[in-house]
């Protein structure tokens, strides 16, 4: 009898302006350091992802957000060394000035064109925008490829 396997819960938000993505260029997380990204965090324990999606943008970019501003856009069932279940966010508005929270973790914010993405964009980070964003899939998987069965 196979074993149930605990989902790691992720939140990631595209946030759009003038056909722009806001991106946060990632350091010293152990992860795709240097890469561009999206604000994203992990859900918590008795936290809806809703919730932890604005909890992330007050904390990463000191932005407000509401459930109204926010749409469910892609979900992504991935594997990088572990299981995670993505959830992608879209918004268009929010309150509040653009800024990095946790300089630790984010070197800078910048808008890019929908068309004119970063090369070194966080490749999963990539396929959500371009398969959720831009075609409406709603669900993808990654990272499955070379995963054995045990």
């Amino acid at each position: 009898m196979k074993t149930r396997y605990p989902q790691i819960l992720s939140v990631h938000l595209f946030l759009l302006g003038d056909n722009k993505i806001l991106l946060q260029l990632r350091k010293n997380t152990g992860y795709r350091d240097g890469c561009w990204s999206v604000i994203a965090g992990h859900v918590e324990a008795k936290e809806s992802a809703t919730e932890a999606m604005i909890r992330e943008a007050r904390e990463e970019a000191g932005i407000e957000l509401s459930r109204e501003d926010l749409s469910l856009v892609h979900v992504m069932h991935r594997f990088e060394n572990q299981e995670r279940v993505d959830f992608f966010f879209k918004a268009n508005k929010w309150r509040g000035k653009l800024t990095i929270r946790e300089p630790d973790k984010a070197e800078r914010l910048e808008w890019f064109g929908l068309s004119e993405l970063p090369k070194n964009i966080v490749p999963y980070v990539k396929q959500a925008i371009e398969l959720g964003l831009k075609k409406g899939v709603i669900y993808s998987e990654y990272g499955w490829e070379d995963v054995k069965d045990s």
